[in-house]
């Protein structure tokens, strides 16, 4: 089954209490870090090329946000935002991840909200085109790939794992929202013999958190994480890597209300993009210091 089995979280602090919220009222967790192995074997039959497998050691502490970002939460920063709807099914409410929001986008509303609570901006904008970055910076930002992938992937105590729910496709039983039969009307492919009640995204934090208290890395919405994208990234271990330093795209991670396949429902599976899409939101992350 999984070809990551042996990925462990060796170095891997117990899992914290330790928690902030933002001036727009998410709430953030903070982690100590770890080791993970991102990527995948070359022996599983899911791989996809651009899923170099690679060892990351995250030395530096950092909060995630425990949701993905709202509508609600998003229009604290732009009035005017809508997540257009799709066919007869809305994507607007207050509760709902905000999507229809490209890369740039999300990272304008970390440095907003930095700036709201008295914190260094990470992004380095200009004329509203994001030049570069400043590591040092405590601001809030996106998660980077290897931050993203370890919370997901990698439980507090155990082996590595393929899906939200475990390592076998499909799942047994509810595990997020997916495209499944509630979502018949509105995607191509769906999982069978699963409902999740949700035509296309639920509410944030409507399914039950995985071990690190995350809700919806598994389905509700892909997300924007900070790292430009590469088709092969380096496979020498990295410590707190940030990605490329240049791109023409954006790794996303995450599947979406829109994706049922054993490939796209894998942790380790990367999309790339720079355009907003209705089934792509975000949710926040800062270095603890």
């Amino acid at each position: 089954n999984n070809s990551d089995a042996d990925n462990n979280s060796d170095g891997d602090t117990a899992p914290t209490t330790a928690k902030l919220k933002t001036f727009a009222g998410q709430q953030l967790i903070l982690f100590n870090g770890g080791k993970a192995v991102l990527g995948t074997s070359r022996s599983d039959a899911a791989r996809r090329a651009d899923e170099v497998e690679r060892p990351v050691l995250l030395k530096r502490a950092f909060y995630l946000g425990a949701k993905e970002v709202s509508n609600g939460e998003f229009r604290r920063f732009l009035g005017s935002h809508h997540s257009p709807p799709l066919a007869n099914a809305g994507l607007d409410d207050n509760t709902q991840p905000a999507v229809g929001i490209n890369w740039h986008t999300a990272a304008l509303y970390c440095n907003w909200l930095s700036r709201h609570d008295g914190l260094p901006v990470f992004y380095q904008i200009k004329y509203g085109e994001v030049l570069g970055v400043n590591p040092a910076a405590t601001g809030y930002r996106l998660p980077t790939e290897a931050e993203w992938e370890w919370a997901a992937r990698v439980p507090p105590s155990g082996a590595a794992i393929a899906y939200a729910w475990g390592d076998r496709y499909p799942p047994a039983k509810l595990a997020g929202n997916y495209a499944d039969e509630a979502a018949l009307t509105v995607a191509q492919n769906i999982l069978r013999g699963v409902r999740d009640g949700f035509a296309v995204s639920a509410p944030v934090g409507s399914f039950a958190p995985n071990q690190r208290g995350l809700y919806d890395l598994g389905g509700n919405v892909a997300e924007w994480v900070h790292d430009y994208y590469a088709a092969q990234p380096p496979s020498t271990t990295t410590v707190d890597p940030l990605g490329p330093p240049s791109g023409a795209k954006h790794v996303i991670k995450g599947a979406s209300w829109a994706q049922s396949s054993a490939t796209e429902l894998r942790f380790a599976a990367r999309a790339a993009g720079n355009q907003a899409r209705n089934d792509v939101g975000f949710r926040l992350a800062r270095y603890a210091q």
